[in-house]
């Protein structure tokens, strides 16, 4: 019995602590963005076509790897994530001039 009362409250605290961290980062994100839309979707690790590097960074969290590539006209990088293997990775989203402006996502 004692110990079925120790999980419930394990549990209840974990949730109340997840529930006041969560309030917290959407708190330092709208701060940050000023806009309830783009936090709803970092918030929910979402990524989309005109993203910027930081919020992608704040939506899924540093990549892997990023490939650069400098041309006359634009900057390009690919940015990695989730490697599934030497050089391999399930998820590649490209930034042009500071832009998400498409990804590659494998299953």
């Amino acid at each position: 019995m004692e110990i079925i009362v120790f999980v419930v409250l394990a549990v209840g605290a974990w949730i109340a602590i997840s529930s006041h961290l969560a309030k917290k980062r959407r708190e330092a994100l709208f701060a940050k963005y000023g806009d309830e839309e783009v936090v709803d979707m970092i918030m929910k690790r979402m990524f989309w076509q005109g993203q910027t590097p930081a919020q992608l960074t704040d939506s899924l969290g540093c990549p892997v790897d990023i490939d650069r590539k400098i041309m006359k006209t634009k900057t390009r990088e690919v940015w990695k994530y989730n490697e599934t293997g030497k050089g391999r990775y399930a998820l590649r989203i490209t930034i042009e001039d500071g832009a998400v402006v498409g990804w590659d996502k494998k299953s």
